[in-house]
């Protein structure tokens, strides 16, 4: 298909939104402009791939109708879903949308190579069989995965039968059917021993891997999902397609090996086994005996009502109670009283990169006051108390030894404060399974009550106090 003048101009103002969209989307202050651009850009993008079909007579009035229909049935559907989906469900949703990225480049290639297969050149061939390949294990992977968190397939690893073995079987038969389609593309069982093996490889691949390792695999099959939709216009031959899916497949692999860095662990180590496969009753336990100290919502407000400087610590049980706003409301209240507040934000707090900086924007808290892990961390040694708010493992001491599955992963220091609150619903273990020793600390506080109930009633006793 040839592009015409204007078509050029159109995919060069696409690039430029999803570079700066990009850009913008580094900063939680930006985000919601960056993503709007890149929503600007794409439909630009759309646009000129619409008029070029049509300039070319390449689609027939059914064909177009088709289009249309699909376009805006699966639209509609998209903006449903992302209007609807709760905070802590938007990993299942993320993960789901790269399912059907990958699954829909994987059916462009698979298009071309069932209807023009013997035609395609050197270049479009190898092309179409990479995309088939990231494509289809992206698919299931990601469906995978958002079972996962969805909790309709265990969130603990799973073994298939023969281990690594029928893992590794899977792969080789993928990359023999890949070099057999590349070298003959109009061959129709290479292609469906291609699809077959590529989809199980992608079950296979995220079976084994702990619930709490699925943010680094959501980010590993985001940059799977660029990467296969580049190949999909290399294949097609489109500009647009080449330049959007090489963005997400770059920011999608620097987002991984941040996410893995945040958590001391290499990408290969993830994907080889996560958090919580490791032996559960070891390393964290902590003092045989312990016992720890029970305080009230009265209690605690009585502690930060004389604080200057508190420390607010969310994690996955603030967002599973839905209780940014009464974390927002309580801060607001404190710093009323000349209390100096700060939000302790740890790289991978909640389900998926940003997931407390969203939460915590969403409910109006100023951008300055929400701290990065060194940031935070100094701020914490600084602290009369720290409120923790439903985090588990990334407070848990225990990642300072070796010997158990937190080992070397970077935590905010929590009990470096003078004063430790943890807001919980019960002792309950976090996905690695094991204890935290924050939790037996003589100088923490345990406040068993819903997230946003304890915040509530905290707010409630703090407002009794005359400043």
């Amino acid at each position: 298909m040839n592009t015409t003048t204007l078509g050029w101009a159109a995919y060069l103002t696409a690039a430029v939104l999803f570079v700066v969209g990009l850009h913008l989307t580094s900063t939680p202050s930006t985000a919601r402009r960056g993503n709007r651009l890149s929503a600007a850009g794409m439909m630009v993008a759309v646009a000129a791939v619409s008029t070029e079909v049509i300039r070319a007579h390449l689609i027939t009035r059914a064909g177009a109708t088709v289009l249309l229909t699909g376009a805006l049935l699966g639209g509609g559907v998209g903006l449903a879903a992302a209007r609807r989906v709760a905070m802590t469900a938007m990993p299942e949703l993320v993960s789901t949308f790269n399912a059907v990225g990958g699954g829909a480049a994987a059916i462009l290639a698979i298009h071309e190579f069932t209807g023009r297969g013997a035609e395609l050149g050197a270049a479009a061939g190898v092309s179409g069989v990479l995309d088939i390949l990231i494509g289809a294990t992206t698919f299931s992977g990601s469906l995978v995965a958002a079972g996962k968190l969805r909790g309709v397939v265990p969130g603990r690893p799973v073994v298939a039968p023969g281990g690594r073995g029928t893992l590794t079987g899977a792969a080789a038969t993928a990359l023999a059917a890949a070099a057999w389609l590349a070298a003959r593309p109009g061959t129709g069982v290479a292609l469906a021993v291609l699809i077959v093996a590529a989809l199980t490889f992608g079950v296979l691949m995220v079976l084994p891997i702990g619930g709490a390792d699925m943010p680094v695999v959501i980010s590993l099959l985001n940059a799977f999902t660029g990467t296969a939709v580049a190949m999909a216009g290399f294949v097609l031959d489109n500009l647009g397609m080449i330049i959007a899916g090489a963005l997400v497949g770059a920011s999608g692999t620097v987002l991984t090996r941040l996410m893995a860095a945040a958590m001391n662990r290499s990408v290969g180590a993830v994907m080889a086994g996560g958090f919580g496969t490791g032996d559960s009753t070891t390393g964290g336990t902590g003092p045989a005996g312990a016992q720890v100290r029970q305080v009230s919502p009265d209690d605690v407000a009585t502690l930060l009502a004389y604080a200057e400087r508190v420390v607010f610590v969310p994690g996955y049980g603030l967002a599973a109670a839905q209780a940014q706003r009464q974390a927002a409301e309580l801060g607001e209240l404190l710093r009323e009283r000349g209390t100096e507040v700060s939000y302790a934000i740890h790289p991978v707090a909640g389900r998926m990169p940003g997931h407390m900086n969203v939460l915590l924007a969403e409910a109006d808290v100023p951008y300055p006051q929400m701290l990065e892990l060194t940031e935070a961390n100094a701020e914490l040694a600084r602290a009369d108390v720290a409120l923790v708010i439903g985090a588990n493992d990334v407070t848990n001491p225990a990642a300072r030894r070796p010997g158990n599955p937190v080992s070397g992963m970077p935590i905010l220091d929590v009990d470096k404060a003078r004063s430790v609150v943890v807001i919980k619903r019960s002792m309950g273990h976090g996905y690695a399974g094991i204890d935290n020793e924050l939790y037996v600390d003589p100088r923490t506080g345990m406040c068993f009550a819903d997230a946003k109930q304890g915040l509530a009633a905290i707010a409630a006793a703090v407002k009794t106090f005359v400043g």
